[in-house]
């Protein structure tokens, strides 16, 4: 969907990355519709875990973005700690009538301090909006396409769920589901093939979060969880409940740090400060968020 470069936004001192579309489908108006249809959908969704959109503009007859910059790093540890990061940034874009339909591990940045962003919503469909897809296209990264996106059928938030589980898989595993010799093997893969048990291949994998990422990958939409926000309570559960094993540490994807926030009482005689006690509580919780 597009050629990103690493460059330096002079205005404002930031490091930034910027994204053209390219030289091939740059003359072509459809392109030129998705990009800008990915720039909307990008810049519509404001939470921490999803790579904000600064600007679209247009230089010398090119289109392009200009994106926040993350530096990468590969989402092989801590699987589902990322994993429920990426959960959440997928929930609020759900919420916003976004559906991303190419999430896979290359478009999960992980900054220097750890923080997980989202990013590439060139496929992304908006609920409501002119469907800009060719009819019978299929659109998305072969190897982690959902059994609809392989059938080029129409596709919903259950499709983001697939491929959620496909790459929460594969961090957890250590390799893909479905690793056919090419892209037809794959996908027959895809549409008829159960894969491996996270366990088979990884001991430690957790009972819960295999059954979890199984149930991800449900062939049929309505076999998966039915939005992230039942997925995230699942993921959530396991990661209190992820085993010990005595004299070994847990598993680098097993229990997940937890902080709680108490609701700020006010105290003071008037009793007209409770607006200062939810805003305190909301600063604490975005601030450790951050650490």
């Amino acid at each position: 969907m597009g050629v990103v470069y690493k460059a330096e936004d002079t205005k404002f001192r930031r490091t930034v990355a910027l994204k053209f579309l390219p030289a091939a489908t740059a003359l072509d108006p459809e392109a030129k519709k998705r990009f800008l249809r990915e720039a909307q959908a990008a810049a519509i969704l404001d939470h921490p875990n999803i790579c904000p959109v600064y600007e679209v503009d247009e230089a010398e007859g090119e289109m392009f973005l200009t994106m926040a910059f993350a530096e990468g790093r590969p989402p092989l540890i801590e699987a589902l700690n990322i994993a429920v990061h990426v959960a959440e940034g997928l929930k609020a874009a759900h919420e916003k009538g976004v559906v991303h339909r190419d999430i896979k591990p290359a478009n999960i940045m992980l900054g220097r301090e750890g923080q997980v962003r989202i990013t590439d919503f060139g496929l992304a469909s908006l609920e409501g909006g002119a469907d800009l897809t060719r009819p019978q296209t299929i659109l998305g990264t072969p190897a982690y396409m959902s059994p609809e996106q392989v059938r080029g059928e129409k596709t919903d938030a259950r499709t983001d769920v697939w491929s959620f589980g496909f790459t929460l898989y594969e961090m957890a595993a250590g390799r893909r589901p479905f690793i056919g010799e090419h892209g037809r093997a794959v996908q027959n893969e895809i549409l008829n093939e159960a894969p491996p048990r996270p366990g088979s291949l990884r001991p430690e994998v957790p009972a819960g979060l295999e059954e979890i990422i199984l149930k991800c990958l449900g062939k049929r939409p309505e076999d998966r969880f039915q939005d992230f926000e039942s997925l995230l309570s699942a993921l959530q559960s396991e990661g209190v409940r992820a085993p010990k094993t005595a004299g070994a540490q847990a598993p680098s994807f097993g229990a997940l740090p937890s902080v709680a926030v108490l609701p700020f009482a006010d105290m003071s005689p008037a009793k007209d400060q409770d607006y200062f006690a939810e805003g305190l509580a909301e600063e604490l919780i975005h601030a450790l968020a951050r650490l």
